[in-house]
């Protein structure tokens, strides 16, 4: 799951080397916590948070199979 979240926010983001992903593993959810550049944050988040929507829409798919929560936030 965090190559997969790695994967998507390479292709939006301009600092590529500045990208760190902090996954919190829980009984029943996982959490990700997504850090990357100032420039970029807007990236990820999009127009009226459509952007990381979409992406937890796709990371809610992919762990359905699990029965378990998924978080994904962006920190600044």
């Amino acid at each position: 799951m965090k190559e997969l979240i790695s994967l998507i926010i390479k292709s939006l983001v301009d600092k590529t080397d500045q990208i760190e992903i902090k996954e919190i593993s829980g009984e029943k959810t996982l959490m990700y916590e997504v850090k990357v550049a100032t420039e970029d944050v807007g990236k990820i988040i999009g127009k009226h948070g459509r952007t990381i929507n979409a992406i937890r829409t796709l990371l809610r798919s992919a762990m359905n199979k699990d029965n378990k929560k998924v978080i994904l936030e962006v920190l600044q």
